[in-house]
């Protein structure tokens, strides 16, 4: 009986703790997802500080994009959710088609492997604002035996700036404005390049 109000007592805490350090449920139902586990880029980069050996970080961003808003190297890996098709225009915005990238699981796969790691380790998707490719990106590994999957909420360059002359900047929150480790400078070897894998 002791045994069982112990164990008890431990999840508790242990279900307390974790639900302190996770960041809400998004209100826009594109941007939840079926596990419904949630970081900001604080608790992110926390998760990898303590735990990074057991947890897969992965960039989901085009890395063209990257190349021009900048890369945190706590990351372990891009894997890009969407590409850029530069033969495509989009038909409703004035840029550049983006597609899926049919490499994306694969990616997470081979990153998971090269890391010593399964499909029942924590995986950190983080996209430029959050939930435009995070969400959708966490949503395409549904079903495919991945058990932790979360999104950095608040992305790698946060959200816009409603009022004032810096309107439309993305400056609230996100990855670069709390002040996290990140630079222009790519990491190669985690970068991704068709056809290879990690």
């Amino acid at each position: 009986m002791q045994k069982k109000i112990l164990a008890l007592v431990l999840m508790s805490v242990f279900l307390t703790a974790a639900a302190l350090q996770a960041a809400p449920e998004p209100k826009d139902p594109k941007k939840q997802t079926p596990w419904g586990l949630y970081v900001d880029s604080r608790e992110a980069y926390e998760m990898m500080q303590e735990q990074g050996d057991k947890v897969l970080f992965v960039d989901v961003r085009d890395p063209i994009e990257i190349m021009f808003t900048g890369f945190t190297d706590v990351v372990d890996v891009n894997a890009p959710f969407k590409l850029a098709n530069r033969n495509k225009w989009h038909p409703k915005k004035p840029v550049y088609a983006m597609e899926l990238n049919p490499d994306f699981e694969k990616g997470i796969e081979a990153a998971l492997k090269k890391k010593g790691l399964t499909k029942d380790a924590p995986i950190i998707l983080m996209c430029r604002s959050g939930g435009t490719r995070g969400a959708p990106s966490a949503k395409k590994l549904w079903g495919k035996g991945y058990k932790q999957v979360y999104v950095v909420t608040d992305g790698f360059e946060g959200g816009k700036i409603k009022k004032g002359e810096k309107k439309n900047w993305r400056l609230k929150n996100g990855w670069k404005n709390a002040g996290l480790p990140w630079s222009y400078k790519l990491n190669k070897e985690k970068m991704y390049f068709p056809g290879r894998q990690p």
